[in-house]
């Protein structure tokens, strides 16, 4: 979901959003804040943000946090334009020329099919490699207990293939319980895991303690948190070691830069998410040039029926160079948007799909 914010002098940015399959109830919000916006001053990004989220007696949450992110990137880009001057530089200047990734194997890929994509990324270049579960590509039945061994067995396959010089994780998509995650860990061989991505769902950072004391594989966790509150209590108690922060999602460059300050506090790394288009990988790729504790930026590029780097409604984006994105100098986010070929295209609602199990209850996506 693309926002343009227009100024008074021609000067213009764009935001995303990432709430997807949300996408009307963040655009609502958006209609609500151009209410009071329109005559702001663009450049006063710092105020901006404190007024949308402040002047309401319901205040963030993930809808309200999805539209104030989309925003914040879209000023931010607007500033480094009127400057001449990238947006890193409004972040504190790029402490890193080139932004290294790690690549997914694909959610289609299992068993072996998996171990042989992770191989072929591995001579690409990528020195890290995420993984899915066995049966993450299921539209309509997902049992964790099934998947857990199947999946343990995989990944124990695929540490002895591609060796130990390799960062290897996994993306559980928060489906199993505390109970589930802790098995899962333990038909693990030592040292098979890097990060353990979303074993569980965030909302009780109690019970992440809870596995925490279970297994020693570092979590990687975040990219649905809507605020640096949400994240207080996964830093503040030593929960987690990479945070998968969403510049989309938390609240823009300009809530992120706060979360990446405090993350260095406690030696906690980003590890960004980064799954939807152009705009939020060229904003993310200016917040991990800023930020000294980064660690890797998630690419789905690889992925190409993704379409994730669709030259018709972006004729300028970043570009992968091997297993980096190269930073780039031009003013703002570096981005442009074909608006009449966006304009051309209709809405069209997606759904994720709505899992159960094999009694029939309703289990997470």
């Amino acid at each position: 979901m693309l926002v343009k914010v227009e100024t008074d002098n021609g000067i213009f940015g764009w935001g995303e959003s990432g709430l997807s399959g949300r996408e009307k109830a963040v655009a609502g919000a958006i209609e609500h804040y151009r209410e009071f916006l329109i005559g702001r001053d663009a450049m006063q990004i710092g105020r901006i943000w404190q007024e949308v989220y402040r002047s309401q007696y319901f205040e963030g949450g993930r809808v309200l946090q999805a539209a104030i992110s989309a925003i914040d990137i879209a000023l931010h880009d607007i500033k480094g334009k009127a400057l001449g001057v990238p947006a890193y530089d409004l972040l504190g200047g790029k402490q890193r020329d080139r932004i290294p990734t790690f690549a997914s194997t694909g959610d289609e890929a299992e068993g072996d099919v998996a171990i042989e994509r992770a191989r072929e990324l591995r001579a690409q270049g990528w020195q890290a490699i995420r993984f899915f579960p066995i049966g993450q590509n299921s539209k309509d039945i997902f049992e964790p207990r099934e998947s857990i061994g199947a999946t343990a067995s995989m990944l124990n396959k695929a540490r002895e293939a591609l060796g130990d010089d390799v960062v290897l994780g996994i993306d559980y998509h928060h489906r199993l319980s505390v109970a589930e995650a802790a098995s899962f860990c333990n038909k693990l061989g030592r040292g098979v895991l890097d990060f353990l991505e979303e074993p569980i769902r965030d909302e009780t950072p109690e019970a992440y303690e809870s596995l925490r004391t279970m297994t020693d594989i570092p979590f990687a966790i975040g990219e649905e948190f809507a605020s640096k509150w949400q994240f207080l209590p996964y830093i503040e108690r030593g929960i987690h070691q990479f945070n998968r922060l969403d510049v989309c999602n938390v609240g823009g460059l300009t809530e992120a830069m706060k979360v990446a300050g405090w993350s260095e506090a406690h030696y906690v790394d980003l590890m960004p998410h980064n799954p939807l288009g152009p705009v939020c990988t060229a904003a993310t790729i200016h917040l991990a040039a800023a930020v000294a504790n980064f660690a890797w930026l998630e690419t789905r590029a690889p992925e190409t029926k993704l379409g994730f780097d669709n030259s018709d409604f972006f004729p300028v984006q970043p570009r992968l160079d091997g297993p980096d994105y190269p930073v780039s100098d031009l003013p703002g986010l570096g981005v442009e948007v074909n608006e009449e070929a966006v304009k051309a295209e209709s809405f069209r609602f997606w759904e994720a799909p709505h899992l159960k199990r094999r009694d029939g209850s309703v289990t997470n996506w």
